[in-house]
């Protein structure tokens, strides 16, 4: 892969180090899209392009929730999930200080600390998925089994 500047992103960097197998996609924006509009850009199915959703729990623990970017997390079903009475959005202010990503840019590899992660099942029928790198304007391609080789990921019903 060619190393410059718009591919050194946390997530790029680890997968890089560890070996994964993937590709760095460069969409030529740097300002917030819609989850559709990537995918359009992309030119593939939206069911394939996932987003990734940070919350907080009624415990105060933080989760990450990857869903298709045009369905929406269903909250009761991810609070159950991950054993908690409730889980809630954190305030988007929060997340650069909490994960060192921007809203719009956030990945579920090399946040500033893991966090459970749980991806909505229907990932693993498809070959790769798309999510961000953590950057606005970037996407990763990989397999779910590859995604799961670089953090521990678990799968349920949450949207």
């Amino acid at each position: 892969m060619k190393k410059d500047k718009f591919h050194n992103t946390n997530a790029v960097r680890m997968l890089d180090k560890a070996g994964a197998v993937f590709e760095s996609i460069e969409l030529g924006f740097d300002e917030a899209k819609t989850g559709t509009e990537v995918a359009e850009i992309l030119g593939v199915s939206s069911d394939i392009v996932y987003k990734t959703l940070v919350t907080v729990g009624k415990s105060g623990e933080h989760y990450v929730f990857m869903v298709p970017v045009e369905e929406k997390l269903d909250l009761k079903k991810s609070a159950k999930i991950v054993n908690e009475k409730f889980v809630e959005p954190i305030k988007q202010k929060d997340l650069l200080s909490l994960t060192g990503y921007v809203h719009g840019g956030c990945s579920p590899i090399g946040m500033k600390k893991y966090f459970r992660t749980v991806i909505y099942k229907n990932a693993y029928k498809y070959e790769n998925i798309y999510f961000s790198a953590g950057r606005i304007g970037q996407q990763i391609k990989m397999s779910v089994s590859e995604l799961e080789k670089m953090i521990p990921l678990e799968n349920g019903d949450i949207i």
